[in-house]
């Protein structure tokens, strides 16, 4: 089986019990959970049993501990993961407003996730890896640009793989040369993964047609485009397939995007023909927002099987 890799931001995430308009004021708080979307993507792709590895920083306290343990009891290889003495393990303090959105407060560029770096052990990592998959999320300083372009580079000299998902939020594009660097990601990845509207960041197309034609034509394998609620799509040169979402009760949002990509990267990395792997990797998406959490909701290759044909699962 081939072996998957990540790497990024490992943080807790701490969550407003109640919804609201920010954190003004004294309230209630559960936590602290294992995040990050990187984090949160190798998790899942370790619940469903393919070998995988993430690096990463954590410090050196109860924080950086509890994400350790985490992803290792999931099965993730955590041999990369560094433990900084100086810097706090990152956090996320995150409240649902009324209307569904959400405010975060956020430490990671000034946290251990801010201090990732090419040791010993992420350079064994590398080599050992067959397939790199790539978030917009850790591209947002030098260091993790030049780590993150540097790793693609073994990676394609070794025949391996590169899949990428931009998942960025809106302001943080205009970070000193952050759209570059995620256009260059964008034009090396064999398997191109945005949601919605993130399809035309890096395009002059005004269809999504043709925009999924540009960057297939930059030399990507296939692009798969994220919907939220209302499904997904897969595009390559000869097909293009789509299908809904999974209809379920949501809890927690957070984190079904990571759950999704990492079921259809592990079903793209194990030959699973494109409309099974959608189904799959929805069915991921749904089960992730029935728990509160962003790592609470991810699941085995059986469960998912057993969900898509019954409609339910104990979670």
């Amino acid at each position: 089986m081939k072996h998957v890799l990540t790497i990024g931001e490992i943080l807790v995430e701490i969550m407003a019990l109640d919804p609201g308009n920010g954190f003004l004021e004294p309230i209630s708080l559960v936590g602290p959970f294992a995040s990050g979307a990187p984090a949160i993507f190798i998790d899942q792709v370790a619940r469903l049993g393919q070998p995988c590895a993430i690096i990463g920083c954590v410090g050196n306290d109860d924080f950086g501990e509890l994400c350790l343990r985490r992803l290792e009891a999931d099965g993730v290889d955590i041999s990369a993961i560094a433990r900084d003495p100086a810097r706090p393990t990152g956090s996320a303090f995150v409240r649902y407003r009324p209307d569904g959105q959400r405010d975060f407060v956020f430490n990671i560029r000034h946290s251990a996730a801010g201090s990732i770096a090419i040791d010993t052990a992420s350079q064994a990592a590398i080599r050992a890896c067959d397939h790199l998959h790539v978030m917009g999320t850790s591209l947002s300083s030098e260091n993790l640009v030049e780590t993150t372009i540097g790793a693609i580079e073994t990676v394609r000299a070794r025949g391996g793989t590169i899949s990428f998902d931009p998942n960025i939020r809106g302001e943080l594009l205009e970070l000193p040369g952050l759209r570059q660097a995620l256009k260059s990601v964008a034009m090396q990845a064999d398997l191109f993964m945005p949601s919605g509207e993130e399809l035309f960041l890096f395009s002059r197309a005004d269809t999504e047609r043709d925009a999924v034609a540009e960057v297939l034509d930059w030399g990507a394998r296939a692009v798969v485009v994220k919907r939220g609620m209302d499904g997904a799509s897969y595009f390559d040169r000869e097909q293009a397939i789509s299908i809904p979402a999974v209809p379920v009760g949501e809890v927690d949002p957070t984190g079904a995007g990571d759950c999704f990509g990492a079921t259809f990267v592990t079903c793209w990395l194990r030959g699973i023909p494109p409309e099974r792997a959608l189904s799959l990797a929805n069915a991921a998406g749904a089960l992730a927002v029935r728990k509160k959490g962003p790592m609470e909701g991810v699941s085995t290759m059986g469960e998912l099987e057993t969900f898509l044909e019954v409609g339910q699962i104990e979670k």
